[in-house]
């Protein structure tokens, strides 16, 4: 998994409340399990009319957004199923964090496993970076994970709280996996231990 230390991208505003994990990757894109690909159904049934045009004032649709990595969302982001699916398409469209006031649970656990920054701040907080993510192109917002700190366009510094066993995951990119093959040389010692131990039950 793609280490999460620093993050200077533009900041698409989504003031949508509730925003679910349909919503993000309809259903109709759940067939495969690779983790790729899926950018470009993401939001699908809000990104693009039933023929596959896009809608152009969708935010993502909008040139100032296209390339954005950040999204400052309304509350409750990522309700319903428990999908998976939903953190891949972000992160395969290139979202690497997402600030809101509040996020479902399970869409929650899984942005961290998957390399994504979710972040819970204040009403006030948001609404201050919705203004300035409303700024388009200008609309750099940088994230610091170590400092823990969001930094706007005009320089103004946003603390967060985030899980200290969280945060050093993605400071060392180690998804489940990755945190299983630290434990690789003690797993191979037990092997080898067991091997001669109990030679039978390897034959």
């Amino acid at each position: 998994m793609e280490k999460f230390t620093k993050l200077s991208g533009i900041a698409a505003p989504m003031p949508i409340r509730n925003v679910d994990t349909d919503m993000i990757i309809p259903k109709q894109f759940l067939k495969t399990i690779k983790r790729t690909g899926l950018g470009k159904n993401l939001f699908d049934e809000m990104r693009y009319t039933p023929d596959g045009k896009e809608i152009p004032d969708f935010v993502l649709n909008k040139p100032q957004y296209r390339k954005a990595q950040i999204l400052v969302a309304g509350d409750n982001f990522g309700c319903g199923s428990s999908r998976e699916h939903a953190p891949w398409a972000l992160a395969d469209f290139g979202i690497r964090c997402i600030i809101s006031t509040s996020f479902a649970d399970i869409f929650y656990n899984n942005c961290f496993k998957n390399g994504i920054l979710p972040i819970k701040v204040s009403k006030e907080d948001v609404a201050k970076l919705m203004d300035d993510a409303e700024r388009g192109s200008n609309a750099v917002v940088s994230v610091d994970l170590e400092a823990q700190e969001i930094r706007g366009p005009d320089g103004g510094c946003i603390k967060f709280e985030v899980d200290a066993f969280r945060k050093h995951c993605l400071l060392n990119g180690l998804d489940d996996i990755g945190l299983t093959l630290q434990k690789k040389s003690s797993m191979d010692d037990f092997e080898t231990k067991n091997k001669l131990s109990q030679p039978w039950l390897w034959n």
